[in-house]
């Protein structure tokens, strides 16, 4: 028999969500997912240390921002020798709701790439998606840098992102389970919120299928996994970026995989274009508190760790 694993890349592009370069090497996936939590764990670890201090060094004297930049994308080549496809390299949190200077910083990080020999379609940039930042990334996709929103939580933000023409959106699974389960407290049953019952698993399949009702190109890329239950309700999507944890895991079972989502839209399933302009996107995050307070929260985490990263670059 096979393993859950390679059952799923049967139906699913198989993504791995870490700085880990011996991951990769080991589990085979397609592309990989970087963000400034996953670089900082990876550049402590004694394996990494040496890249982290090449690229500090060959770079002395520019500023912290470009630092971090060139760091970045060090570990984005790294990962482009070991996958086949894509490396998605993200733009600095703190930039999350100025539009113009996420667009200056994306059009850097890709000529860091070109000028390393890496043509832009091996790089996906990740932007956080606030109204700002799907803004950015509508520019960035018509100058042909393609472009993969993350920290989404709910179907306004993937409506809009596709009617800005983004290459790949990243809708979060993990983060609206812990938020759903947190609320519900005491109340919480495991077994009733499992597979196809978990909420994050049922606001991307909402996501999917309203995409491919729609005709939808942006790809969609299942994130942030909790348990390989959530991963194995997602088969079929078009993507699913996944730690090495719970790849070995799959890696690790025999089983067949059955494709929960399909390339067709579900007749019975069909629903209403949803409005995409500014004043309905903010009001429909406003009604949503699971989504906005993911998506500010995990802003907070990503700039924190922002912070923890250019401290360690100074201090080499």
């Amino acid at each position: 028999m096979t393993s859950l694993l390679d059952s799923l890349r049967q139906y699913t592009t198989v993504v791995a969500d870490t700085g880990d370069f011996e991951a990769m090497r080991a589990l085979r996936p397609t592309d990989a997912t970087t963000n400034p939590s996953l670089i900082l764990k990876a550049v402590q670890l004694d394996a990494y240390k040496p890249l982290l201090q090449e690229t500090v060094r060959a770079h002395r004297g520019v500023t912290a921002p470009e630092q971090a930049d060139r760091l970045l994308v060090a570990f984005g080549q790294e990962i482009l020798r070991i996958v086949p496809g894509r490396v998605s390299t993200e733009v600095d949190a703190r930039l999350s709701f100025d539009t113009r200077a996420t667009i200056e910083r994306a059009r850097g990080l890709i000529a860091l790439y070109e000028a390393a020999g890496v043509p832009r379609e091996r790089v996906l940039i990740k932007i956080a998606s606030t109204w700002e930042g799907i803004q950015a990334a509508r520019v960035l996709q018509q100058e042909g840098v393609r472009c993969n929103l993350t920290l989404l939580f709910a179907l306004p933000q993937a409506v809009a992102c596709a009617q800005a023409g983004v290459q790949l959106i990243s809708p979060f699974v993990g983060r609206i389970y812990d938020w759903h389960k947190k609320a519900a407290g005491a109340q919480w049953v495991e077994a009733e919120h499992a597979g196809a019952q978990d909420p994050g698993v049922q606001s991307v399949t909402r996501i999917y299928r309203y995409y491919k009702q729609f005709g939808i190109k942006t790809e969609v890329m299942g994130a942030s996994f909790r348990n390989s239950g959530q991963i194995l309700a997602l088969a079929g999507c078009d993507l699913l970026t996944i730690s090495p944890e719970l790849l070995e895991e799959l890696a690790g079972k025999q089983g067949s995989v059955t494709p929960a989502l399909g390339a067709a839209p579900d007749a019975d399933r069909t629903v209403e274009r949803m409005p995409a302009d500014e004043v309905s996107f903010r009001t429909l995050m406003n009604e949503d508190a699971m989504a906005s307070e993911k998506l500010s929260e995990g802003i907070r985490a990503f700039v924190a760790d922002g912070r923890k990263l250019d401290a360690l670059i100074a201090s080499v």
